[in-house]
């Protein structure tokens, strides 16, 4: 399993229907996604295990990595490859000390830097920064510009995810600022073609490989 953090990084909507959920879970995979996070706050716990456990398992048919939101030991009983936390939730160090020294583990940084340097040093494998554009997944959520996401590429050797109202459109400049994954809800989810749209995301990234190759 390749476990570099890169590309098309798709997030679950919460409070979408099972069927649904896995069906537009498998298009995005099929699309080209190569990370899928699965987000659900709800106290479904049975729900929610066996969601986890499928998304996993589509995971591993497509050789995509799969990543838990919050839930350590979600992560672990479906076989997750890792977990994203963030301000609020439990330590990257316990992370670890739970899931092992092979887990993926993302810490979201927002805006703040000097975050980001102690998730560093605590063990994360990748930074997420955001919300660069409006977002209705989290509307009241601090917004990072791409002056930030340029110095964090400059001082960080980690993959750096960038997150909030990302869309084929606005994309871009977010890759050319040195985001190495782009984290997708909605535009994803809510489209009428779910695998057209993580082809178009897709195509960004073979794009900049191709650019970097040329140079």
């Amino acid at each position: 399993m390749n476990r570099v953090i890169a590309g098309l990084y798709a997030v679950t909507p919460e409070g979408a229907g099972e069927e649904g959920l896995l069906q537009r879970s498998e298009q995005a995979l099929t699309g080209g996604a190569r990370i899928l996070q699965y987000r659900d706050k709800s106290e479904n716990h049975a729900l929610r295990s066996r969601i986890a456990t499928a998304l996993a398992g589509l995971c591993r048919t497509y050789q995509a990595l799969f990543i838990v939101n919050d839930d350590i030991d979600l992560a672990s009983v479906s076989g997750a490859h890792g977990v994203h936390l963030g301000r609020d939730d439990a330590t990257l160090v316990h992370a670890r000390a739970a899931l092992g020294p092979r887990a993926v583990i993302g810490a979201s940084c927002y805006n703040d830097l000097d975050r980001a340097e102690e998730a560093v040093r605590a063990g994360a494998d990748y930074l997420a920064f955001g919300s660069f554009y409006a977002s209705a997944v989290k509307p009241s959520a601090v917004r990072a510009s791409l002056d930030l996401l340029r110095e964090a590429r400059r001082r960080f050797d980690l993959p750096l995810v960038a997150i909030g109202g990302i869309t084929p459109q606005n994309a871009p400049a977010l890759v050319e600022a040195g985001a190495d994954a782009l984290a997708v809800v909605t535009a994803l989810f809510e489209a009428a073609d779910t695998r057209s749209v993580a082809q178009s995301f897709a195509r960004l990234f073979g794009q900049r490989a191709s650019a970097v190759s040329s140079a």
